[in-house]
């Protein structure tokens, strides 16, 4: 299966820098409309057979247009939702106790998933209910699938689950608005990471470290 995961259009939490988890959430700025309104052209050459949100309402705004164009309805699933933040919702995401969001969400992509968010979820089950949603789509019969989801959420999981993605690579490169990561696999045969924001990424030990874009072409953002 062909997977696209895309992180959600701008919303005013991304402006304000702060840590915005908890459901339903706010909704997009001008700029993120705009950012989802341009989704359907930036993926057209994608086949998509099924568009996935999450249960957030940013999510749902940025998968409207792309699953609109392909003549396809929203599925909507808790699963691929963002990483709660717990006891740090709301927290700045520069501040001392925000910057310990992004640790322990780097902790568990290197498989210290037994750590438990500050009044939030444990990396297992972060990583199980995120899982069970991709299982579902691969189980669909689809051959390319597009799931909008979250920043930290798709960074986790692709350090987590790709062969080819380490969590240093996903540390340094956040993802702009509706960046786009596109992965090859299953969860039996496991995941390769194909590109990451528009960068070609190196299979491990083919062109470079494990994770390395072959060109200069990622984007950057905060989460």
């Amino acid at each position: 299966m062909r997977l696209l995961l895309v992180r959600h259009g701008q919303t005013p939490s991304n402006v304000a820098y702060v840590l915005d988890t908890a459901v339903p959430g706010p909704g997009l700025t001008e700029l993120g409309e705009r950012q989802a309104a341009a989704l359907p052209g930036v993926l057209a050459d994608e086949d998509i057979e099924a568009v996935y949100a999450s249960t957030l309402v940013r999510t749902q705004l940025t998968a409207a247009p792309l699953a609109a164009a392909r003549g396809l309805d929203v599925i909507v699933r808790d699963g691929i939702r963002e990483l709660s933040a717990g006891d740090l919702e709301m927290l700045p995401g520069d501040s001392e106790r925000g910057e310990e969001y992004m640790r322990i969400v780097f902790a568990w992509a290197d498989g210290r998933t037994d750590l438990r968010m500050p009044g939030g979820e444990s990396g297992a089950e972060a990583l199980a209910r995120y899982d069970a949603v991709v299982a579902e789509a691969a189980d669909s019969g689809a051959g390319t699938v597009a799931m909008v989801s979250h920043g930290a959420a798709i960074r986790m999981w692709t350090a987590a689950r790709a062969d080819n993605v380490d969590v240093a690579f996903a540390a340094a490169h956040p993802l702009d608005n509706t960046g786009v990561v596109t992965l090859e696999g299953s969860p039996t045969d496991g995941w390769k990471a194909l590109t990451w924001a528009g960068a070609t990424v190196a299979p491990a030990g083919e062109g470079g470290p494990t994770g390395r874009p072959m060109d200069e072409t990622a984007h950057t953002g905060t989460d």
